[in-house]
């Protein structure tokens, strides 16, 4: 039958191996099973529920990735929309979590028509290739400035608007020690690297009598605080649509990021350097959004963390399996999950943050058409708190600079019509 569905012989592959891929991808990405409810219950969801919605959203996607498309690669709810989720819908922009999620519903919809009617290559390929490198970079920042705020390594400032708190603090001290350790074991190519470094300190911290022992094992909590809650009808509103908009392009390009960079190191391209079924696997990841929604999640999206998997020898739609039942099981580690501290999170959203950033590696600093819209994207997302917010920035100056530099024939319709709907967002919304 798993040759039948999976064809294991024809990619090469074994049941043994496509298990032990899908454990390394799990063991990759298992933190954000810890870093989501920690994310998003600042903005009043029930802990308990967000957790036990992370793992059925990041099971459900990672399953129908493997059964649609049968490929390698695992979802979960995705670093950087879960912030911009918190801090720039929720705490920054003032709507309740339940409109927040009723964006994330609307911008899965438009993702699945997208799939549907194969028109996410046109969108992606009309997107400028600075700025679509300037949104990664920025979603670093983004993470970057929020793990030192949870970790006390910066705090507010008056004078300055920013500040360095107390460094000399446990909090701030376990949080560097947790980077340093996930750094040095991701460097030495260790399996699990940011999962261990918040054991790490969280056990450090439990010796230290800084948290209190909760237990390992016990019934999953109820979800039922987030399940089927969000506001759909509300979220329908034109002053919510660069919000929605900005949950679809990230998603959208951080997903065919993905798609391509895991695909090409498990040698799935085709000839041509393209990927073979990338419809039914962006379906599965649009339909993981929209159900994600709906069980109380922000936007689940593909995880780069899936090359762990795939570099343990994963070449199927098996591998991805043996990480959804993995998450499934994780639903019985809710105590764990409960004790585990803020600061112990942070370390993992700055080495996340310090991977997104390498993406500025890319840009043509030659050129300023291209660098100068580029810094603007990436700079006003942390400075604004809002990744919406650094996107509409972005378009526009690219629009503008190319405009006024003569270059307008490196400008197109689609653009055009971004740049404009942006810009009528700021002068009457």
């Amino acid at each position: 039958m798993l040759e039948k569905i999976f064809k294991l012989s024809q990619n090469n592959t074994t049941i043994k191996a496509e298990m032990i891929a899908g454990f390394s991808t799990f063991l990759a990405m298992v933190y954000i099973v810890v870093v989501n409810p920690q994310i998003l219950s600042q903005t009043g969801m029930d802990y308990g529920a967000v957790f036990v919605a992370t793992c059925l959203a990041a099971a459900f996607g990672t399953a129908m990735m493997g059964l649609l498309s049968n490929y390698p690669i695992a979802l979960a709810p995705g670093m950087g929309l879960n912030a911009f989720f918190t801090f720039g819908v929720v705490l920054g922009m003032g709507y309740s979590w339940q409109i927040a999620l009723g964006c994330i519903f609307w911008s899965g919809i438009l993702f699945l028509l997208l799939s549907l009617f194969k028109t996410r290559k046109w969108i992606i390929n009309s997107i400028p290739q600075s700025l679509k490198y300037a949104i990664s970079v920025g979603i670093g920042m983004f993470l970057a400035m929020i793990a030192l705020q949870n970790s006390g390594i910066i705090v507010a400032n008056n004078a300055t608007i920013v500040g360095l708190g107390d460094i000399g603090s446990s909090e701030s001290l376990l949080a560097m020690a947790g980077f340093f350790i996930i750094t040095a074991l991701f460097i030495r190519q260790i399996p699990g690297a940011i999962i261990i470094g918040i054991i790490s300190i969280s056990i450090l911290a439990l010796i230290l009598g800084k948290i209190e022992y909760q237990g390992i094992i016990s019934t999953p909590p109820s979800i039922l605080p987030t399940f089927a809650q969000l506001d759909i009808t509300a979220a329908f509103d034109l002053a919510l649509l660069p919000v929605i908009f900005a949950f679809l392009f990230v998603d959208l390009f951080d997903t065919s990021g993905t798609l391509i960079a895991v695909a090409d190191k498990a040698n799935l391209l085709d000839e041509k350097g393209q990927l073979p079924r990338v419809e039914k696997a962006l379906l599965a990841d649009s339909s993981a959004t929209v159900v994600g929604s709906l069980f109380g999640t922000s936007s689940t999206t593909s995880y780069i963390e899936s090359a762990a998997g795939v570099v343990s020898g994963g070449r199927t739609g098996l591998t991805s399996m043996t990480t959804a039942v993995l998450f499934l099981l994780v639903l019985f580690l809710s105590p764990l999950a409960a004790m585990i501290p803020a600061y112990a999170t942070a370390p993992a959203l700055l080495f996340v943050a310090v991977l997104m950033m390498s993406s500025f590696n890319h840009i043509i600093w030659s050129d300023l058409s291209e660098s100068a819209p580029s810094v603007i994207t990436a700079i006003m997302m942390p400075l604004t708190f809002s990744i919406a917010e650094g996107i509409a920035m972005g378009f526009i100056s690219f629009t503008v600079i190319k405009l006024l530099s003569g270059k307008v024939s490196e400008l197109n319709i689609s653009v055009y019509i971004i740049t404009l709907l942006f810009s009528l967002k700021y002068l009457f919304i």
